[in-house]
């Protein structure tokens, strides 16, 4: 029975030295590969984010660690009195850091800029001393501060490889901006030290692409400026302000306050909330700035004319649902221009009543309401719109979405809505992205696509110029030379059981030179305590800042555009 044993034994062994042998030869080569050869990353910088001229928004920089190890060190006083003034800190500490030699490491400074780290490397080399060591670390600077941070958003990161990217152009592009981390690989012992003789390897990393945006950094200064400005002349809780190009629907700023440093320092992130971009991610109902959509609906339709008159009672019931104008007052036959100047909810219910619920609708949905823009940037509310047939639309809706109540809607819906009529009747596209590029070189050009047809052309031109009609005699509104369309709003806050009695959102959106229009301009400003309206507190803010881009972009006044056509 022994020799049985024996031979089913030999039997065994040699089918176990097959398999791992010849059988599984390949595999246990690999993993003996991989146990002699330890890699180490290489990271990939983050692409560079700049603005429309080139300024950059956003980059990656190095920061150096400086450490020591106590057991090389000889005298840890004379070391700490050299070092003291060049890393800021104590001699005493760096005295008591030196010291102890019962740790194999001790880190002298963190977050050390390249100066510092080469006056260390300049002590080191003097001083022929092993004992000190310098690391780099990628670090995430943005050069201007709280500048667009809603726009840039920010990232969090790993020293070793890779970040974590949240909010704006951070996070959307994300993909395009991290790059491709790189290894190094080289043979080491069991005790993961180097063998000089083995073999090594090298994977290069693969930088981030860089980004170009439409914003321009003057102009987002000049908007952030006159945004906290308003603010803080009118007691207001919060804002925002976009400029747009109403002809491409590029974005050359988009502010809204309160912002946030996007550097990386956690003390100062208070909530999420504050990280996402109001003029995207958050609705309001939008008051009396809304009628713009409504008469270019009436219009277009057919249902009045410029010149077309209705007898105002100053009440008016839609659905059961009893409407006035904003002073209570009636103002007998008016026309389409007296219902924008005076902005009356009776006249503007009445041409929504008129339309009917499809057409008027209809013409609401083709202006971008109810939908998200597509704007290249994360978290974009599509807004809040009932519509017939959703169940939770009644007949009243109608009269009150006329004038921008009971619908909610995104700062961008609304401006890019108003830019249509700028942009003879064509709704444009938002973007905040113009190019991307690798080592300098166009990757990828960004190309407005062809906008909806809304309203016809003839229309936008009628209705720009009732629009210019109704703000004549504004003295808070008027630039010298240059004619501006837009329409004020100042809209109740909805709360629990109806609307805020005291609480409002005061708003204006305009464009001009009206005529030949370069930018359109959403000013809106929550919760102001001295005054509730939009025509005292962002009409000014318009006019401030129009003003302003006038100079900036050299556009020249009404009169000497038509001489020279």
């Amino acid at each position: 029975m022994l020799w049985v044993a024996t031979v089913v034994g030999v039997l065994i062994l040699t089918g176990r030295l097959f398999y791992w042998q010849v059988l599984r030869h390949g595999d246990l080569q690999e993993i003996g590969r991989t146990w002699q050869l330890g890699d180490v990353p290489i990271p990939a910088l983050r692409g560079t984010i700049m603005d429309h001229h080139g300024f950059v928004l956003a980059m990656d920089e190095y920061e150096f660690e400086v450490y020591a190890t106590p057991r090389d060190i000889r005298d840890p006083e004379g070391l700490a009195a050299v070092l003291a003034p060049v890393l800021g800190i104590e001699q005493s500490t760096l005295t008591s850091l030196l010291s102890r030699t019962d740790q194999p490491s001790v880190s002298l400074a963190w977050n050390a800029p390249l100066e510092v780290a080469r006056q260390v490397e300049g002590i080191r080399d003097r001083d022929n001393t092993a004992a000190l060591g310098i690391s780099a670390a990628r670090k995430r600077v943005y050069p201007e501060k709280q500048l667009a941070s809603h726009v840039m958003g920010f990232v969090t990161y790993d020293h070793e490889v890779d970040y974590d990217a949240f909010y704006g152009i951070e996070e959307s592009y994300n993909s395009e901006l991290r790059g491709q981390p790189g290894s190094w690989g080289g043979s080491e012992d069991t005790l993961d030290l180097s063998i000089s003789i083995g073999s090594s390897r090298i994977t290069l990393p693969r930088d981030g692409q860089d980004i170009v945006l439409t914003l321009d950094r003057t102009i987002q200064h000049l908007t952030e400026d006159e945004l906290k400005k308003t603010i803080d002349e009118y007691g207001a809780e919060r804002g925002t302000i976009i400029v747009m190009d109403p002809r491409s629907g590029a974005i050359l700023a988009m502010a809204s306050y309160p912002g946030y440093d996007p550097n990386p320092t956690l003390e100062h992130r208070i909530s999420e909330d504050q990280f996402f971009n109001p003029a995207v991610s958050e609705a309001f109902e939008p008051g009396s700035v809304f009628k713009v959509v409504t008469m270019a609906a009436a219009l277009d339709a057919g249902v009045v004319g410029r010149y077309t008159t209705y007898y105002d009672q100053g009440q008016i019931f839609v659905g059961g649902h009893l409407i006035y104008n904003w002073d209570r007052k009636a103002y007998g036959t008016t026309s389409m221009t007296d219902l924008l100047k005076y902005s009356l909810n009776v006249g503007a219910a009445t041409l929504s009543t008129n339309l009917g619920s499809e057409r008027f609708y209809d013409y609401v949905k083709r202006f971008g309401f109810g939908q998200p823009t597509g704007i290249d940037l994360p978290y974009e509310s599509k807004g809040l719109m009932r519509v017939p047939g959703d169940g939770s639309w009644r007949e009243g809706d109608l009269g009150t979405n006329a004038f921008g109540q009971g619908i909610a809607v995104t700062p961008l819906q609304m401006i890019a809505a108003v830019a249509a009529v700028a942009n003879d009747g064509v709704l444009p596209k938002p973007y905040v992205v113009q190019r991307i590029e690798q080592d300098g070189q166009t990757i990828e050009e960004y190309d407005p696509p062809p906008g909806q047809q809304v309203i016809s052309p003839w229309v936008a031109e009628e209705l720009t110029e009732m629009l210019v009609e109704a703000l004549s005699g504004k003295e808070n509104l008027e630039i010298a030379g240059y004619a501006i369309a837009g329409k004020t709003g100042t809209a109740q806050i909805p709360v629990a059981g109806g609307y805020h009695p005291v609480d409002t959102v005061a708003c204006f959106v305009g464009y001009a030179p009206a005529r030949d229009p370069q930018f359109v301009i959403l000013v809106k400003i929550d919760k102001p305590t001295k005054s509730p309206w939009g025509s005292v507190v962002a009409v000014p803010a318009f006019r401030r800042l129009a003003n302003q881009l006038f100079v900036y972009l050299g556009i020249p006044p009404d009169d000497f555009r038509v001489a020279s056509t």
